[in-house]
């Protein structure tokens, strides 16, 4: 009793130690809690995926089918963003994205939240949006029809020169401050069960010959008659995709903005989509 009423003397009798104490105890409590708080909130800093594609493509089907690991749902297209928080394996426990789905799941896991976006052309702004924001995003999956690639060739690559390019500004931040991680991209090639779908290796290439394309028409330097491209001013060179002043594109040019392509067809529709799902594990 005698020890309880000399502590309460000693802390209660103004002096240095007891002044340092209470100031440490006021400044770091509400830091405390903050930084609890903030652990405590899932969706503060969850990584992102990004679903990006023309209308029809199959990104909404997409994300259904990780969500809920059934392809037999049917969707109609969106008109509004939308996300759903996914798991994946951090230790190979999970082979499967229908495995993921299970909340009894082997292995250490993680979550990263799906962003689906429309695919009109008047609805992409959101999409844009988010590839240019400070959000924790790790990758780009572009969705496409390749069964149908050949009629809509010209709009789909337009749609995907403007993500290619927004990707490269992005990265081109690093010239004059901290660059940003590096995010990559995904060609997903849907509908590969449709006995017209192109292969992976002439969606490729096919797309590398449009884009090629797209860059000339769109350069402004070579609108000018008689303007060569080596003459192209600093505005133009920003604007051009890819390896500057190349006569031909391809996608290993943008390996010089640290943006990697992979191109990889797959199926909604038949569930056929583990390496789509691998390649995203790969990136959150």
């Amino acid at each position: 009793m005698d020890d309880l009423k000399h502590y309460l003397e000693y802390i209660l009798t103004p002096s240095t130690p007891v002044f340092v104490v209470g100031a440490l105890i006021v400044l770091l409590v509400p830091i405390l809690v903050h930084f609890y708080i903030s652990s405590a909130t899932p969706y503060t800093n969850l990584p992102s995926i990004l679903l990006i594609g023309p209308p029809g493509a199959g990104k909404t089907s997409l994300l259904t089918l990780l969500e809920r690991g059934d392809n037999a749902v049917p969707t109609h297209t969106s008109q509004i963003t939308q996300s759903v928080e996914l798991t994946v394996s951090t230790d190979g426990g999970i082979q499967s994205f229908r495995d993921a789905a299970r909340d009894d799941a082997p292995g250490s896991h993680k979550k990263f939240m799906l962003v689906d976006t429309p695919g009109h052309g008047k609805l992409r702004e959101s999409a844009m949006a988010k590839i240019n924001a400070n959000d924790p995003l790790k990758g780009v999956v572009f969705v496409l029809d390749a069964s149908a690639l050949d009629e809509n060739l010209q709009a789909t690559a337009n749609y995907l020169f403007d993500v290619l390019l927004a990707l490269q500004k992005r990265m081109g931040v690093g010239k004059t401050s901290k660059a940003p991680h590096a995010v990559h991209l995904l060609l997903a090639a849907n509908k590969a069960d449709l006995f017209t779908a192109l292969p992976a290796s002439l969606v490729k290439s096919n797309l590398e010959a449009e884009l090629g394309r797209i860059r000339q028409s769109r350069s402004k330097g070579l609108k000018a008659s008689g303007v060569a491209v080596g003459e192209m001013d600093d505005e133009d060179n920003e604007d051009w995709l890819g390896e500057y002043g190349a006569e031909k594109f391809a996608f290993s040019q943008m390996r010089e903005f640290d943006v990697e392509v992979d191109v990889v067809g797959g199926s909604v529709l038949e569930g056929k989509v583990d390496k789509w799902w691998d390649w995203i594990s790969e990136r959150v």
